[in-house]
């Protein structure tokens, strides 16, 4: 196998390829981005008005954003990588316009709080998945399912607007995407031991933004349920 196969030059600086790392690459670029839309959309007060009181655009914004994560999920391995990465960061963009209304109705200092404890958080628990010994297979379909109790739940409230519920489904989604978090990053840690130094570079690029999208998601979820357990309201 040829050393272009396996690594990649920056000048003079060679590194070896590492899925893991590559992921958490493309997970920044995408909260960045995310973030960025978020606070952008969020001081525009035109744009901001036409999102929250045109309910077919917002859900239209939702389900468009719920099917790229889908299609994404479902697909990356499939599409080309320029096809991966544009897709990647359209659901970050799309995710940004939908997380806008969040200044609505919790603070700035709120949210800039609860985001810097979410990344500690998640930085923590990914060191975990990371080092620890223990196999974390298992536990995935267990947080699978945890996952779907808590959209199913979500629901619900919908229409019952309860107060109790919705802070059990918040410390309940805080302990699934903790889980997560460290089940993820061990299985794309042993992705990248066995497929790191032997793909190609668009197959490499693809398994990176899969990886990349199974943490954006947990950090995203995590940093949510977070913010209505512990933001302060308007």
């Amino acid at each position: 196998m040829s050393d272009s196969m396996t690594r990649t030059r920056f000048g003079d600086l060679t590194l070896e390829r590492n899925i893991l790392r590559n992921s958490f690459v493309w997970m920044t670029l995408g909260l960045a981005f995310t973030g960025i839309v978020a606070w952008g959309v969020s001081n525009s007060p035109g744009l901001l008005r036409t999102l929250v009181l045109n309910r077919f655009l917002f859900y239209g914004l939702v389900f468009g954003q719920l099917g790229a994560v889908w299609f994404l999920a479902s697909r990356v391995l499939k599409m080309s990588p320029a096809a991966a990465a544009a897709t990647f960061v359209g659901y970050s963009g799309l995710t940004g316009v939908t997380l806008s209304v969040i200044f609505l109705v919790y603070t700035s200092g709120s949210i800039a709080s609860v985001f810097f404890i979410t990344a500690g958080m998640f930085a923590s628990l990914a060191f975990l998945g990371y080092v620890t010994k223990i196999d974390l297979t298992r536990m995935g379909s267990y947080l699978a399912m945890g996952v779907i109790g808590l959209v199913i739940a979500s629901v619900v409230n919908i229409f019952l607007r309860s107060d109790g519920l919705g802070w059990i489904v918040s410390l309940a989604g805080v302990a699934i995407f903790s889980g997560l978090t460290a089940y993820d990053v061990q299985k794309i840690k042993a992705l990248s031991a066995r497929f790191g130094s032997e793909v190609d570079e668009g197959n490499y690029l693809r398994l990176s933004i899969y990886g990349a999208l199974q943490l954006y998601l947990d950090f995203i979820n995590l940093f949510l349920h977070l913010l209505r357990l512990t933001g302060r309201r308007r």
